[in-house]
């Protein structure tokens, strides 16, 4: 069993985008839903569906590509705050990715959100990951 589901979830996205495909399913988890939410509203996926088979679930995640060029909207992923080693951001010190062209998806206490919104609601948290 994986002991980092968020960086499991990162790393099957990669892997779909990196193989073409068109769509990826993930296992479910509250965390993971507000992240693909958060995906969809920033335009790195098409759509997303829930589905509960079993007691968890899972997310099927439709991957976007550019129809000419078929490059994916993703370009990079990656895990920020890992288990052995969280990083912590205040609203102030809040990272900047690619100087505002991507997106840090943020866990604070007012739930998960992107540093753009974290910034302008004044709360500070855990850096979950970086998106561009």
């Amino acid at each position: 069993m994986y002991t980092d589901p968020i960086a499991d979830y990162l790393t099957r996205l990669r892997n779909a985008i990196m193989a073409n495909h068109r769509v990826v399913e993930v296992p479910a988890s509250n965390l993971k839903k507000e992240i693909t939410k958060i995906l969809k509203d920033q335009g790195y996926i098409l759509n997303y569906k829930f589905e509960s088979k079993d007691a968890q679930g899972s997310i099927k995640i439709a991957l976007k590509y550019n129809a000419i060029t078929k490059m994916p909207a993703i370009t990079s992923l990656k895990r920020a705050s890992k288990p052995g080693l969280r990083k912590y951001s205040s609203a102030s010190s809040m990272p900047r990715v690619l100087n505002g062209l991507g997106v840090a998806i943020v866990s604070t206490s007012k739930g998960v959100m992107t540093d753009k919104e974290a910034r302008s609601l004044n709360v500070g948290g855990e850096v979950l990951c970086y998106v561009y």
